[in-house]
């Protein structure tokens, strides 16, 4: 199946520079709307503002302001951290620079879009107020190899330029998604989806990842049957054999008992795992949970920001499983969203990661790449959880 562009993927563009360099300006013009607060008072904006539009005949984005980079005080210290954590979210970097000036506040931003592997644009904004510098504009090209461009948010009249310049600079692997599962099924497969409905899901809808997989094998033609686990005595009266199941993590253990062998067995969390990236480290991270020693700290990672319950699989469950598991005294920490993680990641014997359907691929990776550089072993909630209860060789063979 060839590559498409999806309107789930939003490529993130981030808008840095100093304070009153107009990047709230910049985020309206090129939004069309009054989205972020605009005045000349210094550090107008704080907390980080989003805002999706469309790029007509592109894809949808996400544009990014972000408090000034040359802050002051406490409060403007925490709003520079609140800045540099957009660094490991984003897919293009806006660096906005006024009255020709050029100093360590500007290096910053690209030393930290390259650490993050970004690509940036150089914007010299207010342009139609102090006519942009063509010797620095040649020298930072040259310095840097990026591209550049002059702008007037009071007179946008090269605003197209600058739009092709976004176009050309987002990574095609942000907005063009590949095939979940089309390497290894074909048009006419019968695969078979066991969706519990229990108190985790929400009210009148499948989640996220159910609804992505669907969606997926109607593109490749494959026929989709979709049940509850009650209903599966049915299914299998009907004497049809799947060419793959996939379940909810939680459901693998019933389903490895119920479904013979040799029908190919998964979930939708390991789908989601591969197809993100980093699945070889996750294959070789799961199996360091026999290594897990008295003492030892885990770091449980979710994508997504919900109210808790007792049956909730990654406050609750898994950290339950783990210590049944190996017998050991662990300790455990959380984040969820994309906060920061407070302790550094060498605190950590394993890091186990969610599905990650509700965060880009460059939002994952950036915070899983810490870990790995760190030779810290890492895992996902669905390949720790088969390895927990035995059927984990099972769950992975079909991508292996």
């Amino acid at each position: 199946m060839s590559n498409i562009k999806t309107r789930d993927l939003k490529p993130h563009i981030g808008i840095f520079g100093r304070r009153n360099t107009g990047k709230s300006s910049l985020i309206n013009t090129l939004t069309g709307q009054m989205i972020a607060i605009v005045s000349e008072i210094p550090g107008t904006t704080t907390d980080p503002v989003k805002r999706s539009v469309e790029i007509l005949g592109f894809a949808p984005v996400i544009f990014i302001d972000t408090a000034g980079i040359d802050d002051e005080g406490t409060l403007g210290e925490q709003r520079i951290k609140q800045t540099k954590q957009i660094f490991s979210q984003i897919d293009l970097a806006l660096l906005l620079i006024t009255d020709n000036i050029f100093t360590q506040h500007e290096e910053y931003v690209i030393e930290h879009v390259r650490k993050n592997d970004v690509p940036l644009i150089l914007i010299f904004n207010k342009s139609d107020a102090v006519s942009p510098d063509l010797k620095l504009m040649e020298e930072l090209k040259n310095r840097y190899k990026i591209d550049i461009i002059p702008f007037s948010n009071e007179h946008p009249n090269n605003m197209p330029q600058l739009i092709e310049l976004i176009k050309s600079n987002i990574p095609e692997s942000s907005y063009i998604a590949t095939s979940l599962l089309g390497d290894i099924i074909n048009k006419g497969d019968v695969i078979l989806l066991v969706n519990p409905i229990d108190t985790e899901a929400p009210a009148g809808r499948l989640i996220l990842p159910q609804v992505q997989i669907l969606r997926d094998l109607l593109d490749n033609h494959a026929i989709s049957i979709v049940v509850q686990p009650e209903d599966i005595q049915s299914v299998m009266s009907l004497q049809i054999k799947p060419k793959l199941i996939i379940t909810d993590s939680q459901l693998l253990n019933q389903a490895d008992e119920i479904f013979p062998d040799d029908i190919p067995l998964t979930g939708y969390s390991i789908i989601l795992a591969r197809h993100k990236g980093f699945f070889s480290e996750y294959l070789k991270g799961t199996p360091k949970i026999d290594e897990l020693k008295d003492g030892d700290r885990i770091l449980i990672l979710e994508s997504c920001s919900h109210h808790q319950s007792c049956e909730d699989i990654g406050r609750h469950k898994i950290p339950q499983w783990l210590s049944k598991y190996t017998g050991k005294n662990l300790h455990y920490d959380f984040v969820a969203g994309l906060s920061l993680i407070d302790k550094p990641v060498t605190d950590y014997s394993l890091v186990i990661q969610c599905g990650g359907c509700m965060i880009t691929r460059k939002q994952l990776n950036s915070r899983l790449k810490i870990a790995i550089d760190a030779k810290i072993p890492i895992t996902n909630y669905g390949l720790a959880i088969a390895y927990l209860h035995g059927y984990y060789k099972r769950v992975v063979k079909p991508f292996c």
